[in-house]
């Protein structure tokens, strides 16, 4: 059975021809709303769905290559064959991997991914022992940057079917996400694949609508008025800890980097990583005649010259 057709764009609310920059401003925007961190207890699980299925679009449009290659999925969905790996249409069954059995298939639940992302875009693969018909079974797990600083626990599920038998029931496990844990770390459940194999759960960050991360490091990107950059306020920022009121000086300049120490991502040694807030100062698109008339006046009184 196929998986369900999964419409990226829909999900996002965005044309088919949009652009990257619309892509992302729809992810941001929808991400924001629907992060687990800002729903009420009620809605925490709604939410938490929710946002998964925003970060797989976004991963998927958000990626020239994966969006290209989905383009071309959905003009010939309709074609069976595209399902049972026939070489011409690009999507051969299990992703293409060469070291994936051709025995069994496998299903997972609970890593925040979809069937459907899995079987066309994601990195789930098997290899065989060469003693024994044990295999290592490894897919990706998605974790949020709320989960890397705390930890968490998990319920995945793994179920496998054997080509000419029927499915066999699911197996549940309790996985474990360790505060500090890293992307591309990988999480092992011993025992736990085909035979005496291990089960292994490769971590993916979940994009997050106001950080970019690097190692320990978190970066968030600010956006100020000009005036504000002259004269100096206090903003509002997001954290993993919550908001803080961030001072800006007079005279902070576009691509200024403040450091907030301490509230970045948690480090071998028990410490944190900092939090950068990068500045870029942004100009209105458009103006008042009122606000033309200022501007105008700046522009005759002011003896600032960017360009000595």
């Amino acid at each position: 059975m196929p998986p369900r057709f999964k419409d990226y764009y829909e999900t996002l609310g965005v044309a088919r021809d949009a652009t990257a920059d619309e892509i992302k401003r729809a992810f941001r925007k929808l991400a924001r709303k629907h992060h687990p961190d800002r729903a009420t207890p009620a809605n925490k699980n709604v939410a938490e769905e929710k946002f998964k299925e925003i970060n797989e679009a976004y991963e998927v449009l958000g990626d020239p290559e994966k969006r290209q290659r989905y383009d071309q999925l959905g003009a010939d969905w309709d074609r069976q064959e595209q399902f049972a790996g026939h070489a011409g249409h690009g999507f051969p069954r299990y992703n293409g991997h060469d070291d994936i059995p051709d025995d069994f298939d496998f299903h997972f639940g609970g890593t925040g991914f979809s069937d459907f992302f899995e079987q066309f875009f994601g990195n789930a693969r098997a290899s065989h022992s060469a003693h024994d018909a044990s295999a290592d079974i490894e897919a990706e797990i998605m974790v949020t940057l709320e989960e890397a600083l705390r930890g968490s626990t998990r319920q995945v599920t793994l179920q496998t079917t054997a080509h000419g038998s029927r499915t066999s029931p699911p197996k549940t496990y309790q996985v474990r996400i360790p505060a500090g844990v890293r992307e591309g770390q990988r999480i092992r459940l011993a025992g736990q694949g085909r035979g005496r194999g291990d089960l292994y759960l490769r971590v993916r960050f979940a994009r997050h609508p106001d950080f970019r991360v690097e190692e320990d490091r978190l970066f968030h990107d600010l956006e100020l008025a000009p005036w504000e950059a002259v004269l100096g306020t206090t903003v509002r920022v997001h954290t993993l800890d919550g908001k803080v009121d961030l001072r800006i000086k007079p005279g902070t300049q576009s691509g200024q980097q403040l450091r907030l120490a301490g509230l970045g991502l948690p480090r071998a040694d028990g410490t944190r990583g900092d939090l950068h807030v990068v500045v870029s100062i942004e100009v209105p698109v458009s103006a008042t005649a009122r606000e033309r008339e200022l501007w105008e006046e700046l522009s005759r009184t002011s003896h600032f010259n960017p360009r000595q």
